[in-house]
């Protein structure tokens, strides 16, 4: 209605006013027609200026619908990633039944959800332009709007950023989806380098913003809840052509913070764990606990499903860091994925390794070295991480499938997990800690020696007590250890006890304590062997060492012990110094302990050898080998 107004003026000011023979009528519309003019352009500017308060106001409703459709594209371009990873995940299982197929989705946008009216500014603009103030509403129109812009990227610190950070950064969303609406459609109005310049301005205050508020959270999830909405910022206003990689940058760069505050959280998650497991084997009584606690993270030897109740080679505490790790591969991909880098599977692999060497492999460490750890949980430690060690494909497949690597790329050996080799290599030191504890319980049986007669005038009847109470432990020790052990890590425990009981047997002798010993006493050294030797034999084939590649009998162990107490019971000791027989029958025996033990030797009294005539003259022979070593040294 204005614009024919105008025109009209135009006409009478251009074709009749020259023309009205009323010199009055002609002065009156002189005057009349610029207050008409005046007036038109002051309802121009009301309805302008009211067009300003009302965009503004909706500019945030505006900002959170085109933001929630991105949100609503990214869930729908999820689920078709969940499908293809569940068609690829079954084509590796069976690829003769299962397809892999990609379904197109339509994505149906209403954009009715993002109208808005411009009317007003349309017609402002050519009514100003039709009264030859363009430049002036123009310069009126950016100023205005920067002003406003200027207002909607104030944050106030009082205010929760995190309560407050969707209207924040959805008003500003609104605010350049309008203008860029304005630019495409409303002529010369404003420029795209003017749009730019605002751009820009707010570019910067925000990327100000969101440093010092991340600066400030110490809570993962918060970290994570603030990005999904700058990325989904990002992803809406990338469409309508803005430069949003300066932004993305900012959550790039706190990436190492957000993994350290998850890290400390997986920490404390672990360390709970591993306080609160009873390292009992785990007992599954029902199908779903089986699907959920073995199944879920791919521990299970077979595909099978097993008799129920099951009872499983690793302690609860293993679905429970599996579980722990498999949160932490998620909120890690939530957190890089829609960022400025296009493949992170990288970077979530990094971060992986990171929580399995720091975190799960350390603590794990710091229980194997405690003083208080029994025996028993030491082994169900080292079957835990073997299970974990083994787990690390299983993290490293899901990892990749989140990211949406195929898995095929991960299925190599080159691509595996630098904790896989650590956990690995853990293992050792549990077998190792393992072993020591072992050796100190075998201690205190051994340091019973003290109560020994090693003088007796009769051989023990069934040998010495305080090695019969050692065999009893053992005899508890090793089926334990079978039923957890791998046969290698089996195999190195128990030589590693029995050479330790050797030396022991052999340390006994030289004990300042044991100032003589006597025949009788090597005789029941003698049976000792005997009995742990037979054991040595059976734990051999019982255990399957037998099976193992290059596997040496166990009773190899006892060698050293087993060689000084036959030298002791042979009739010429002096044998010893014969190369050739030293090298067959004592090669285990260094001779300066040989001259220590010999000279503490004692012949029996003249009455024991009247009824066993064995040999009177075996002291005669020791005393010929302590002299000749004597000399040779």
């Amino acid at each position: 209605m204005y614009y024919p107004a105008l025109k009209l003026m135009d006409a009478i000011e251009r074709d009749y006013i020259p023309k009205i023979p009323s010199l009055d009528l002609r002065h009156m519309l002189e005057r009349q027609i610029p207050i008409s003019r005046a007036h038109i352009e002051k309802s121009v500017s009301n309805e302008f200026s009211d067009w300003l308060v009302q965009i503004r106001s909706i500019a945030r409703e505006v900002g959170q619908q085109s933001i929630g459709q991105a949100s609503m594209a990214r869930k729908r371009e999820m689920e078709v990633r969940n499908r293809q990873r569940e068609a690829e995940e079954m084509s590796r299982h069976d690829v003769k039944e299962c397809l892999y197929t990609l379904e197109t989705v339509g994505l149906d946008e209403d954009d009715s959800v993002l109208k808005f009216d411009l009317i007003p500014v349309y017609r402002a603009h050519h009514i100003h332009t039709c009264l030859g103030l363009q430049d002036q509403f123009q310069d009126y129109y950016y100023k205005n709007r920067q002003l406003q812009l200027n207002s909607d990227l104030q944050f106030s610190s009082s205010q929760s950023f995190l309560e407050h950070h969707q209207i924040y950064f959805s008003q500003i969303a609104g605010f350049f989806i309008i203008e860029d609406k304005i630019v495409r459609t409303a002529g010369s109005l404003i420029t795209n380098s003017q749009v730019e310049s605002l751009w820009d301005i707010a570019l910067a205050k925000m990327i100000s913003v969101t440093e010092d508020q991340f600066s400030r959270m110490q809570t993962a999830n918060h970290l994570l809840i603030v990005k999904d909405y700058i990325s989904l910022l990002c992803a809406t206003l990338r469409k309508y052509g803005y430069q949003v990689g300066p932004l993305l940058d900012i959550l790039d760069k706190n990436r190492d913070k957000y993994h350290e505050l998850l890290l400390h959280n997986c920490r404390l998650a672990i360390d709970e764990s591993l306080a609160n497991d009873n390292y009992d084997k785990m007992i599954i009584k029902k199908d779903y606990e089986y699907r959920s606690n073995v199944l879920a993270f791919h521990l299970q030897a077979t595909d099978i499903m097993p008799a129920f109740p099951f009872v499983a080679p690793f302690s609860a505490t293993v679905p429970e860091c599996c579980r722990i790790v498999k949160t932490f591969i998620e909120d890690s991909v939530s957190f890089l994925a829609y960022g400025s880098h296009m493949d992170f599977y990288d970077i979530v692999k990094k971060y992986l390794d990171k929580l399995l060497i720091t975190v799960l492999n350390e603590a794990l460490l710091k229980v194997i070295r405690s003083t208080t750890l029994a025996v028993s949980h030491a082994m169900q430690i080292a079957a835990n991480m073997t299970v974990l060690e083994r787990s690390c494909d299983f993290f490293a497949r899901y990892a990749a499938q989140l990211c949406g690597i195929p898995v095929r790329l991960i299925d190599r050996p080159q691509a595996s997990l630098a904790a896989k080799s650590v956990l690995l290599t853990s293992q050792g030191a549990a077998h190792e800690r393992m072993l020591i504890l072992v050796k100190s319980k075998v201690d205190e049986f051994m340091q019973l020696t003290d109560n020994i007669n090693w003088a007796p005038d009769d051989p023990p009847q069934n040998g010495n007590e305080y090695f019969n109470e050692l065999i009893i432990y053992l005899g508890t020790i090793v089926p334990l250890a079978q039923q957890i052990l791998p046969l290698d890590a089996l195999s190195s425990v128990i030589s590693g006890v029995l050479l330790h009981i050797s030396e022991e047997i052999v340390s006994a002798f030289l004990n300042a304590d044991v100032r003589q010993f006597n025949l009788n006493a090597i005789i029941g050294m003698d049976a000792d062997l005997k009995l742990l030797e037979s054991c040595a034999d059976e734990w051999f084939q019982t255990a399957g060492l037998n099976e193992l590649q290059g596997a040496m009998n166990l009773r190899h162990c006892l060698t050293e012990a087993r060689q000084l107490v036959n030298l002791f019971l042979s009739n010429q000791p002096e044998n010893f110094l014969n190369p050739v027989i030293r090298q067959k029958s004592y090669s285990a025996l260094d001779s300066q302990k040989v001259l220590a033990i010999a000279e503490k030797y004692r012949d029996l009294p003249e009455k024991f050898f009247s009824r066993n005539p064995r040999n009177p003259n075996k002291k005669k022979s020791i005393d010929l080998l302590v002299r000749r070593l004597r000399d040779s040294f």
